[in-house]
């Protein structure tokens, strides 16, 4: 499995922390940046994950910000994307089982490392259930597909 990473400065030393234990666990890990602290934009480190998950570059995708919002909100704007912010074990189980999030989006300056590592390991290791979960996941394909195509209703 190819997993990419990204965040902003207020997600880095997360980040950081995070690719360390991916490499450990001898999965393949591509760093997408920052690689400092000094203040960038979000939106720049979020398009490049969520474009590499878009076009099947890359399985997976985990980035990082202060709160996750930004991050979320900006790759979401990608086809087949499917980010999601959480903020505990639970909810990032449950995003992989019932709506089978390629990105995770985690909270630099809320969650504590040993968290974040948990949530990291339980969302990879989750599989999608399925069922009737599917049916809700091809209808959020439909909806891209029709905006995509320029459609307004």
């Amino acid at each position: 499995m190819k997993i990419a990473v990204g965040s902003d400065h207020a997600g880095y030393e997360l980040k950081e922390k995070i690719a360390e234990h991916l490499k450990n666990q001898d999965l393949t890990v591509e760093d997408y940046g920052t690689n400092g602290n000094n203040s960038v934009d979000y939106p720049d480190f979020a398009m490049t994950v969520a474009e590499a998950v878009s076009q099947g570059r890359i399985d997976r995708g985990i980035l990082i910000c202060g709160t996750g919002i930004g991050m979320s909100i900006a790759a979401n704007k990608f086809p087949h994307v499917r980010a999601a912010l959480c903020y505990d074990v639970y909810s990032a189980e449950m995003s992989r089982r019932h709506n089978n999030a390629n990105i995770l989006v985690l909270a630099g300056r809320v969650l504590k490392i040993g968290l974040a590592i948990n949530m990291v390991d339980v969302w990879l290791k989750t599989e999608f259930e399925g069922g009737r979960h599917k049916s809700r996941i091809d209808k959020i394909g439909k909806i891209e597909k029709k905006f995509m195509k320029g459609e307004k209703k």
